[in-house]
């Protein structure tokens, strides 16, 4: 896509991506027109500044390649969507915020560097990490197996996948333990995400218990994906558990969350083999001990997520 597509896109996301509402796939950055979900309201970033304490910390610093320091900047992508992980709360032409947007800033303030964001799709962020587009990427992506085979992660914050209803709904009434309670219903969810990667592993699931089979219908638009849900279309949406714990807080949204199914690290994503993992490691550690990182997780709702330590590719939970 060119730049003058991409900033198109963007102007016609102003007025969706940044609504409470569409807390849904954690995988898009742009909303189609028409999509806006009825209800919707804006969604006001809180006021408070933990990053802006953060200084530099030379023994961190240290831990990057000579090139970079010198240089003094790092490119990001960045999958900007939705609360409370990325978003644009006044438009695609002032400065996104959000819980990944905040400890970006705070991991680049330690480091010594400037941080040059470029808004693209989750699903196109990692593959272009090893094209050297980027010099890492974020959009609340999950540690997989699949994806460490390609991806190097630093984690910083441990999220995963969620279910969510209508407000009102009879298809599902309590958490999703088990995929089969899915079984003749029809879900909602986002592409190139580990939601869509669960479901096609596990679509025989219904056959091998005798019941029908449940149907995923992808959506690259979040506000597409809560539209159809309050139209019927969908039954139930997979997301992620921050993303649909906040949705659901929202009343305009009319969803009710079914709590947490899988839960997966999240962390900063980098080509694999990358020089820069060690020092984006510290500087979560740096900003876990003084106190930045809970500011931070608390200003966006999420410190139910914390970490204890980052660490550089984990294995997947079981």
């Amino acid at each position: 896509m060119n730049l003058r597509a991409i900033r198109t896109r963007l102007r016609v996301a102003a007025g969706i991506a940044l609504l409470p509402v569409l807390a849904l796939t954690a995988c898009g950055s742009g909303d189609a027109p028409g999509t806006t979900a009825a209800g919707a309201q804006a969604s006001p970033a809180p006021t408070d500044d933990p990053v802006a304490a953060v200084h530099k910390v030379d023994s961190v610093a240290a831990l990057l390649p000579a090139g970079v320091r010198n240089a003094g900047t790092l490119r990001v992508g960045s999958s900007i969507g939705f609360p409370p992980g990325a978003y644009y709360p006044n438009g695609p032409d002032k400065a996104p915020a959000g819980q990944d947007i905040d400890l970006a800033d705070a991991v680049a303030k330690v480091l010594g560097v400037r941080l040059e964001r470029q808004d693209a799709s989750f699903e196109t962020i990692l593959p272009a990490l090893g094209s050297g587009k980027y010099d890492f990427g974020t959009g609340n992506f999950g540690v997989t197996t699949e994806r460490l085979k390609t991806i190097d992660f630093v984690t910083y914050i441990n999220d995963g996948q969620g279910f969510a209803v209508k407000k009102g709904s009879t298809a599902l009434r309590s958490k999703v333990t088990d995929l089969t309670q899915l079984c003749g219903l029809t879900i909602g969810t986002g592409a190139g995400t580990t939601f869509e990667a669960t479901l096609t592993a596990q679509k025989g699931v219904c056959a091998k218990a005798g019941k029908k089979p449940y149907d995923v219908k992808i959506y690259s638009e979040n506000a597409a994906t809560l539209t159809a849900l309050q139209q019927g279309r969908i039954d139930v949406i997979m997301s992620t558990i921050n993303g649909l714990r906040y949705q659901a807080a929202q009343p305009a949204s009319q969803t009710t969350f079914l709590g947490e199914y899988h839960r997966l690290d999240v962390g900063f994503a980098f080509k694999k083999g990358s020089p820069l993992t060690k020092a984006f490691q510290a500087a979560v550690n740096e900003l876990i001990e003084d106190g930045t990182y809970a500011r931070i997780l608390k200003k966006w709702s999420t410190s139910a997520s914390a970490i204890e330590t980052s660490r550089i590719n984990p294995p997947e939970h079981t």
